[in-house]
Protein backbone atom coordinates (compact mmCIF):
# COMPACT_ATOMS: atom_id res chain seq x y z
CA UNK A 1 0.00 0.00 0.00
CA UNK A 2 1.30 3.49 -0.27
CA UNK A 3 1.95 5.72 1.95
CA UNK A 4 -1.54 8.47 1.98
CA UNK A 5 0.88 11.38 2.28
CA UNK A 6 2.02 10.39 -0.86
CA UNK A 7 0.89 11.93 -4.35
CA UNK A 8 -1.58 9.60 -5.86
CA UNK A 9 -0.53 8.64 -9.55
CA UNK A 10 -3.10 8.43 -12.53
CA UNK A 11 -2.57 6.43 -15.78
CA UNK A 12 -5.02 6.96 -18.34
CA UNK A 13 -6.04 4.27 -19.91
CA UNK A 14 -7.95 3.11 -23.17
CA UNK A 15 -11.87 2.39 -22.55
CA UNK A 16 -11.25 -0.86 -24.21
CA UNK A 17 -8.10 -1.75 -21.82
CA UNK A 18 -10.18 -0.44 -18.50
CA UNK A 19 -12.64 -3.18 -19.67
CA UNK A 20 -10.85 -5.78 -20.63
CA UNK A 21 -9.21 -5.12 -16.98
CA UNK A 22 -12.28 -5.20 -14.89
CA UNK A 23 -13.77 -7.90 -17.12
CA UNK A 24 -11.06 -10.12 -15.63
CA UNK A 25 -11.48 -8.77 -12.32
CA UNK A 26 -14.93 -9.40 -12.19
CA UNK A 27 -14.28 -12.67 -13.25
CA UNK A 28 -11.77 -13.63 -11.03
CA UNK A 29 -14.60 -11.92 -8.15
CA UNK A 30 -16.95 -14.85 -8.98
CA UNK A 31 -14.37 -16.84 -8.82
CA UNK A 32 -13.78 -16.33 -5.32
CA UNK A 33 -17.24 -16.54 -4.25
CA UNK A 34 -17.61 -19.45 -5.78
CA UNK A 35 -14.68 -20.81 -3.43
CA UNK A 36 -16.64 -19.37 -0.48
CA UNK A 37 -19.67 -21.86 -1.27
CA UNK A 38 -16.84 -24.41 -1.76
CA UNK A 39 -15.76 -24.31 1.48
CA UNK A 40 -19.82 -23.54 2.94
CA UNK A 41 -20.52 -26.97 1.25
CA UNK A 42 -17.98 -28.83 2.58
CA UNK A 43 -16.15 -29.58 -0.96
CA UNK A 44 -13.13 -31.70 -1.29
CA UNK A 45 -10.14 -29.98 -0.66
CA UNK A 46 -8.14 -30.66 -3.57
CA UNK A 47 -11.56 -29.41 -5.70
CA UNK A 48 -10.81 -25.79 -3.66
CA UNK A 49 -7.08 -25.65 -3.62
CA UNK A 50 -7.52 -25.95 -7.90
CA UNK A 51 -9.73 -23.05 -7.81
CA UNK A 52 -7.63 -21.12 -5.55
CA UNK A 53 -4.85 -21.95 -7.73
CA UNK A 54 -6.57 -21.03 -10.64
CA UNK A 55 -7.01 -17.51 -8.64
CA UNK A 56 -3.33 -16.88 -8.16
CA UNK A 57 -3.04 -17.75 -12.00
CA UNK A 58 -5.79 -15.38 -13.59
CA UNK A 59 -4.23 -13.14 -10.83
CA UNK A 60 -0.88 -13.22 -12.43
CA UNK A 61 -1.80 -12.45 -15.68
CA UNK A 62 -3.94 -8.74 -14.63
CA UNK A 63 -0.15 -8.40 -12.98
CA UNK A 64 1.73 -9.12 -16.18
CA UNK A 65 -0.84 -7.35 -18.13
CA UNK A 66 -0.80 -4.15 -16.08
CA UNK A 67 3.71 -4.35 -15.70
CA UNK A 68 3.67 -4.89 -19.88
CA UNK A 69 1.33 -1.49 -19.75
CA UNK A 70 3.19 0.37 -17.37
CA UNK A 71 6.55 -0.27 -18.39
CA UNK A 72 5.96 0.48 -22.50
CA UNK A 73 4.08 3.19 -21.51
CA UNK A 74 4.72 5.39 -18.55
CA UNK A 75 8.62 4.14 -17.91
CA UNK A 76 8.80 4.20 -21.57
CA UNK A 77 7.50 8.39 -21.06
CA UNK A 78 9.11 8.92 -18.36
CA UNK A 79 12.35 8.14 -19.94
CA UNK A 80 11.56 10.35 -22.50
CA UNK A 81 10.90 13.31 -20.99
CA UNK A 82 13.92 12.77 -18.53
CA UNK A 83 12.58 11.46 -15.85
CA UNK A 84 14.04 8.09 -16.16
CA UNK A 85 16.12 7.18 -12.93
CA UNK A 86 12.90 7.78 -11.10
CA UNK A 87 10.89 5.84 -12.97
CA UNK A 88 13.09 2.66 -13.29
CA UNK A 89 13.53 2.66 -9.11
CA UNK A 90 10.30 2.47 -9.15
CA UNK A 91 9.65 -0.33 -12.00
CA UNK A 92 12.40 -2.11 -9.72
CA UNK A 93 10.44 -2.00 -6.56
CA UNK A 94 7.81 -3.64 -8.30
CA UNK A 95 9.67 -6.28 -9.44
CA UNK A 96 10.97 -6.52 -5.68
CA UNK A 97 7.12 -6.70 -4.85
CA UNK A 98 6.71 -9.50 -7.34
CA UNK A 99 9.47 -11.30 -5.97
CA UNK A 100 7.97 -11.41 -1.97
CA UNK A 101 4.93 -13.06 -3.32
Amino acid sequence: MSNPSEEVKITHRSTKEKDDILNRLKRIEGQVRGIQNMVENDRYCVDILIQVSAINAALKKVNMNLLEKHTSHCVSDAIKNGEGEEAIKELMDVFKQFAKS
